[in-house]
């Protein structure tokens, strides 16, 4: 067996609009980057360069990797050094990168052989010392690459393939988010809601599956319509309905808020005028004197290892 393992494992968006928790998509924009060490000393000790916590208690790998050791009862201790690579607090899934990668790494180091349902739960168990509690849409997407649906109660996880010419145009503000960012976001979101907004959600999500099965960029972009947690959240990003609004004028086939935000997402054809897209995004948050970073980017691969 294996002595150490490094994993790479991509951003992603969850949600794309209407698909609340069950919709996530792996995108190249950002990668994290996590390398598992085998150790004779007990105990799990962090390395970063990064502002991260290395009590792993508290760092979405390292919680990862002490559930592992647990349920697998391994008998080593553990170095896990962490290369952040996806901005943390922006939506694009930051913590479930490096739970994903934790998750493949040590799968790979005990060559565990572990199922896509086992290696997403265990990645989401880690996400637990970032949001608070457990989420699976962002580490199945960064685990298994591509578009997934999430169903929980039993945890089952299904992957598409996305369209070949399907792009993203990702405008990540420059904001100081809160810490806790995820949790303070989703207490903005409404409890009760109308039966008809529920039934236009539901109706976009199943077109955005369609998309993806029938390989229509155009129609994934065009569902990408939310009336529940896009309204609730707005407000928190400077400049959204105007970002918004630029970037489908702009020739873009939909737009949202990317994850918990305040990174806004929007979908294309490969054949769009990217730079153009890019570029009104960036406008619209000028409009509320907002600088931002702009990235067109594809649906990524999954997690991928390295063996040492």
């Amino acid at each position: 067996m294996a002595s150490k393992v490094t994993v790479k494992a991509p951003s992603s968006t969850a949600n794309l609009g209407p698909g609340f928790d069950v919709f996530g998509l792996a995108v190249d924009a950002f990668f994290d980057e996590v390398t598992l060490t085998k150790k004779k000393e007990k105990g799990i000790t962090i390395i970063s360069a990064d502002n991260i916590p290395t009590n792993p208690e508290q760092n979405t790998a390292g919680l990862v990797v002490k559930n592992m050791i647990k349920k697998f009862k391994t008998k080593d201790g553990i170095e896990i050094k962490i290369k952040k690579g996806v901005p943390a607090g922006f939506g694009m899934g930051s913590s479930a990168a490096s739970a994903a990668a934790a998750a493949v790494a040590f799968n790979k180091l005990y060559n565990l052989k572990l199922d896509d349902n086992s290696l997403v739960e265990f990645a989401g168990s880690g996400e637990k010392a970032s949001a608070g509690s457990v989420h699976y849409d962002n580490v199945a997407a960064a685990v298994l690459g591509g578009f997934v649906i999430v169903r929980t109660n039993p945890l089952s996880v299904i992957k598409i393939e996305p369209p070949t010419n399907l792009r993203m145009c990702i405008a990540v503000p420059k904001l100081q988010v809160p810490k806790k960012k995820t949790k303070v976001s989703r207490g903005v979101i409404p409890k009760k809601v109308k039966l008809t907004d529920s039934v236009l959600n539901l109706s976009n999500a199943a077109c955005i599956v369609t998309g993806f099965i029938k390989k229509d960029p155009g129609l994934i972009g065009s569902s990408i319509k939310d009336v529940i947690v896009e309204p609730a959240r707005k407000h928190m990003i400077p400049g959204f309905s105007r970002v918004k609004e630029n970037a489908l004028k702009a020739g873009a086939e939909g737009v949202t808020i990317s994850g918990a935000g305040p990174s806004v997402i929007a979908f294309s054809k490969s054949s769009a005028d990217l730079k153009k897209i890019s570029g009104a995004m960036s406008r619209g948050f000028s409009s509320a004197k907002t600088k931002c970073q702009t990235i067109i980017c594809k649906p990524s691969k999954g997690a991928i290892s390295k063996i040492k």
